[in-house]
């Protein structure tokens, strides 16, 4: 039963944070995140790395 739990969790931290992501996209329409990264751009690698640290850490503690 707990291993369920843990994985309806996991689910769920996942999805939230494609959602959020998703989100963030959205209010940012000058900024094509995609694009940068398939030019190599790492400053925007790391500014979306820093963005799912955060939403995870959010995530994480709202599901505790």
């Amino acid at each position: 039963m707990i291993i369920l739990l843990n994985l309806g969790y996991a689910v769920a931290g996942v999805i939230l944070m494609w959602l959020a992501y998703r989100a963030f996209d959205r209010l940012t329409p000058e900024v094509h995140f995609s694009e940068e990264l398939k030019k190599g751009n790492v400053a925007v690698a790391i500014f979306i790395a820093s963005i799912f640290i955060g939403i995870a850490m959010i995530i994480a503690r709202a599901l505790n």
